[in-house]
């Protein structure tokens, strides 16, 4: 059993494998490889890698609850750890409550700034998450029990409000552009996501940043491994048959709009993902490549605000012209010039982030 004030390498390792995930797919490689397989086999295969478009479950819809849940897990060993400090609630709750507000800047700030002028959105994950960890940090002393049923309600009244509220207009549950959820944006920000979007988001979906930070503090307990795999395993298949009979019943599988199927669904994945990560690396003490994940990991919040912010509206078409450049000397075809400028990014990015871990430099808020 490793020792509770030891980091959790499977945590480090699952947290750099959604955000590799995420900087492969600022390169625009899915798109190239979605777009280049469109009429063979592959394709099925590759698709997996974009969104649903509504009603439905992909892996890419994983990546964002895997993040929430993952932040929540990160959460207890972090209060755990304050607490050996001789840290108190009220002084924690302080930091949360700044962290908070600091994911909430540059949530806000990624969408800002536009070719047209600024713009005031709620939609980024960054955004989402400064209100789940709050709420997450708020009860995570309470029983497991208490959190279970209080993350319950969270998506009854979801659920309730997109049901029930029947705002003209926008009184079809599970209708995109006609749903509660979009009559709240126009509330709040005056406009309408054209994906589906929506900012309401954050209250069904801090259920996976509770849940993480229960799975965290079970972790932390004193119970044997096995025993927490168990418990894990378990509950990642209750969250499994939760979502995908609710599916089929009453409520679809809608990640744009979080329903609750697609909450417990994908909560299932996710928990059934740490069992097996930790399962590998913690107890089975299988360490090999975990170096390429932990390095990202370490200063996961660097990276994605790199990517949104700096990738997305420079660092890439520059890198990309310098490629595309170098390489028509030797004629390559297209899809190849792509798929090689998509890899020569993320090589720089990673590079990036190796050479601040050897560094000993880590950005947190």
């Amino acid at each position: 059993m490793e020792a509770l004030n030891k980091r959790l390498l499977s945590l480090d390792v699952m947290r750099g494998a959604i955000m590799v995930l995420l900087m492969l797919e600022s390169t625009g490689l899915y798109g190239y490889l979605i777009e280049a397989t469109n009429e063979n086999f592959l394709h099925s295969f590759f698709i997996q890698f974009e969104h649903h478009p509504w009603h439905g479950l992909r892996f890419w819809d994983l990546i964002q609850p895997g993040f929430m849940f993952i932040a929540g897990t990160a959460m207890a060993f972090s209060v755990h750890g304050q607490q050996q400090k001789g840290i108190t609630w009220n002084q924690s709750f302080i930091k949360t409550t700044k962290r908070s507000a600091w994911l909430f800047f540059w949530g806000v700030l990624d969408y800002a700034v536009r070719p047209q002028g600024l713009s005031f959105e709620l939609w980024d994950v960054l955004t989402q998450l400064s209100f789940t960890m709050l709420v997450a940090f708020l009860i995570y002393h309470w029983s497991y029990r208490a959190q279970f049923f209080f993350s319950i309600g969270l998506l009854i009244l979801t659920e309730l409000l997109y049901r029930f509220a029947h705002v003209p207009n926008f009184d079809q549950p599970f209708t995109d552009q006609h749903n509660f959820g979009n009559y709240i944006d126009l509330v709040l920000m005056n406009k309408i996501n054209s994906g589906g979007w929506v900012a309401i988001n954050c209250l069904p979906t801090a259920a996976h940043t509770i849940w993480g930070a229960m799975a965290g503090k079970l972790l932390l307990s004193g119970n044997s491994g096995f025993k927490k795999i168990k418990y894990l395993l378990i509950a990642g298949t209750i969250g499994l048959l939760s979502g995908y009979l609710l599916d089929i019943s009453f409520t679809p599988i809608i990640k744009r709009i979080a329903t609750s199927s697609f909450v417990f669904a994908s909560a299932g994945w996710c928990l059934l993902t740490l069992v097996f990560v930790y399962w590998l690396i913690d107890m089975k003490g299988n360490k090999k490549f975990t170096h390429f994940f932990v390095v990202v990991s370490m200063n996961s919040l660097f990276i994605y605000l790199f990517i949104e912010i700096v990738a997305g509206r420079w660092f890439n078409g520059y890198i990309g012209a310098l490629t595309r450049g170098l390489m028509a000397f030797v004629s390559l075809p297209p899809l190849a010039m792509n798929l090689i400028t998509s890899l020569v990014i993320f090589f720089i990015e990673w590079k990036m982030c190796e050479f601040l871990f050897r560094k000993k430099v880590f950005f947190k808020i």
